[in-house]
């Protein structure tokens, strides 16, 4: 992917000309980019090595970049006479209160925007019949949600017509939406977006990319993605403990993870307590001589004991014959590894004549409902002010990350082109291996 990256896949879209002196500017006047900051003009490189400098072919100032996120000295928006959105869509995740309150604070505070909206439900929210109020996002209602997880808007999965979405914003005289989401959620503002753009409304469509996986592509991580792997490796911590509580005991953790197994990686080097970690991108066997089973059958009569962390899309190959339909965001539904594992683990040990001590933990929807820890109630609050400079400056179709510890622009194509997976032949999953200990592969 590095290599196909081009200036133009970087680009942004805006709505016009800034031509309103902003109110930070008396802020960032005089300012230059440093290693701690990136003036509005400069570019923050998309490679990063000398080999993918040299692979992209090019001068230096024809290199590709991403456009630097922050306050900029002119706006697009007369802020008093704003109105904006805000809409929370798909699974939760910490931190999504965090953002809100960091949307409302920065808009009230430091622009002088008067009027928020908050729409109930996800996309939901936007279409009469589904009979859902707005809510008045203000600084007193806001100030303390961050103390909960959750979101305070709700959320809902499906999508609606984004017409439908565009005259709600049109009726309600709303300059600048804020979606906070996922993949589908994101593919979904693109259409608001385009479909404002078709009827030549200015309407700013920011997105703030949320996902508990960490599998959106082009940001060093995902808010909450920290918390949550936090969260996961205390249900490590338990499953060791079960373990060596019993004779030829088992601990077996199913995290969440549909297609990249990042949370399960990172809560197993958190807590260093994992034999086995699953995850989508390794393929594995279960029979054999040198499949799992097997291997976890001689761990446990070498150690008493083994703990197994297996990521929710981790082995579906194994279960391919059996169905599980669609879920309402048109997404695959999962088979459940988890209980595959549970049952053939059992009947291997049985057919061995070995006892076994098996604990099942599976922690999924407490670990995405929990407040945001400290980092992430902080990196929440910098991209919720970063995307109120980014649409305040007239950016659309955007959302806003932080690539190499400096926060952007990315176009929302970009940030839905495929999905952040972790790679095999990476440095992360060579240090799971290394604390596991576990084989290269089962096969």
């Amino acid at each position: 992917m590095t290599t196909r990256i081009t200036m133009s896949d970087l680009g942004v879209t805006t709505l016009g000309p800034c031509r309103i002196d902003s109110p930070l500017k008396p802020l960032i006047e005089g300012r230059k980019t440093n290693v701690h900051y990136v003036e509005e003009d400069d570019r923050v490189l998309f490679p990063d090595t000398a080999s993918l400098v040299a692979a992209a072919g090019v001068r230096a100032e024809a290199l590709p970049g991403f456009e630097p996120a922050g306050p900029r000295r002119e706006i697009f928006f007369d802020p008093p006479k704003m109105r904006v959105g805000v809409v929370t869509c798909g699974g939760l995740c910490p931190g999504i209160n965090n953002v809100i309150r960091g949307l409302v604070m920065e808009l009230t505070f430091h622009y002088g925007v008067q009027r928020i909206y908050g729409f109930k439900n996800g996309y939901q929210g936007f279409i009469p019949r589904y009979g859902h109020d707005v809510v008045d996002l203000t600084p007193k209602l806001v100030s303390d949600i961050n103390e909960d997880g959750g979101t305070i808007l709700g959320t809902s999965r499906g999508g609606q017509d984004p017409g439908e979405i565009v005259d709600c914003l049109e009726r309600m005289n709303i300059s600048a939406l804020f979606v906070i989401g996922g993949d589908g959620t994101l593919r979904g503002a693109m259409q608001i977006a385009a479909a404002a753009q078709d009827r030549g409304a200015r309407i700013a469509v920011v997105g703030i990319p949320k996902t508990i996986d960490n599998d959106i592509p082009y940001i060093d991580q995902s808010f909450g993605f920290q918390t949550a792997f936090g969260e996961a490796a205390k249900s490590i911590r338990s499953a060791h403990v079960e373990a060596k509580a019993s004779p030829n005991g088992v601990g077996l953790v199913k995290l969440m993870g549909r297609h990249s197994g990042f949370i399960a990686c990172y809560a197993s080097l958190a807590e260093p307590d994992a034999n086995y970690v699953l995850i989508p991108e390794v393929p594995f066997v279960l029979d054999g001589p040198r499949g799992l089973l097997e291997h976890l059958l001689q761990r446990v009569r070498t150690s008493g004991h083994a703990v197994i962390v297996a990521a929710e899309g981790a082995g579906q190959d194994l279960m391919a014959g059996l169905q599980a339909g669609v879920d309402a965001s048109g997404n695959r539904r999962l088979n459940d590894i988890g209980q595959l594992l549970r049952s053939r683990i059992a009947e291997h040990f049985s057919a061995a004549g070995v006892e076994l001590n098996l604990k099942y933990i599976d922690p999924s929807y407490a670990i995405r409902s929990v407040e945001a820890n400290p980092y992430d109630s902080v990196y929440c609050l910098r991209l919720a002010q970063n995307a109120v400079h980014a649409a305040l400056a007239g950016r659309t179709a955007m959302v806003v990350g932080r690539w190499h510890g400096r926060f952007v622009h990315i176009p929302m194509a970009l940030a839905v082109s495929h999905r952040n997976q972790v790679e095999p032949s990476g440095d992360l999953w060579l240090s799971v291996l290394e604390a596991t200990g576990q084989p290269r592969s089962f096969v």
